[in-house]
């Protein structure tokens, strides 16, 4: 296999294309996992994939190596669990904002108080995109969506914020950064505690086109243009990725 194409050892092949829509970042994530596993040459023997539900949930049935696919809301115990029972084991949990922070956001809070030495990447596409486009705990202030027809009266999880008091590992970056989102998952995966990359990522026709976008450039564009990098810096402004990291 060729060099540039070595992350493939992590992938079903066989089962590609995937099921996302047209246009959805979340195969860049899945991608983007796979070079930094191969970056780091995880052994696929070693290493578990744990989701939830929904669209980013799919993602740990792609994984040529040990894979659950747990309830929704429940991958983060399912993955302490494990990490548990075999120390040795590298464990990553890959899901979305819906799964990870909404039904799952319990066990968020509890991970990172445990500073559980797991990875956690969770695929931000803002709403809750498998059953339609309703509200999520990304969903920005003001946004209308099928069940905020009049704009989201919340304000959005501050996911950073959860990780202040806390000796544990966080990074914000999207989908058009890619070098940066290897780097936020590389890192991540050597951390030595809990670690959390939080992935900003597209969902056009659940969400992306009601906003007005035309298609999935014009979302990464804007991820261009709206976010500057600012690695190791105390705290991350809205329009700002990087690393926020703990004493390993």
């Amino acid at each position: 296999m060729n060099k540039d194409n070595n992350f493939k050892r992590y992938l079903k092949l066989d089962l590609l294309p995937t099921p996302w829509c047209p246009g959805c970042g979340n195969g860049i994530v899945l991608k983007t996992i796979c070079q930094a596993f191969d970056e780091l040459n995880l052994p696929k023997n070693g290493t578990v994939v744990i989701s939830g539900i929904g669209c980013a949930g799919r993602s740990a049935g792609f994984f040529d190596l040990d894979s659950v696919h747990t309830a929704h809301g429940r991958a983060i115990p399912v993955a302490e669990g494990i990490k548990y029972a075999n120390d040795a084991l590298n464990v990553v949990v890959v899901s979305g904002d819906g799964d990870l922070l909404g039904i799952g956001g319990n066990h968020l809070l509890h991970a990172i108080r445990r500073n559980t030495n797991i990875t956690v990447i969770c695929y931000a596409n803002e709403i809750y995109g498998m059953t339609g486009g309703q509200v999520s705990p990304t969903t920005p202030h003001g946004t209308k969506t099928l069940t905020t027809p009049n704009g989201n009266q919340d304000q959005p999880a501050d996911v950073q914020s959860l990780f202040k008091r806390h000796n544990c590992y966080y990074a914000r970056t999207t989908a058009y950064h890619l070098n940066h989102m290897k780097k936020c998952i590389v890192e991540a995966l050597k951390f030595k505690g809990f670690s959390f990359v939080e992935a900003r990522t597209m969902c056009i026709v659940n969400y992306g086109r009601r906003l007005g976008y035309k298609n999935s450039n014009e979302m990464l564009l804007h991820y261009k243009e709206f976010y500057r990098m600012n690695d190791y810096a105390e705290e991350l402004a809205q329009n700002e990725i990087g690393i926020i990291k703990g004493a390993s």
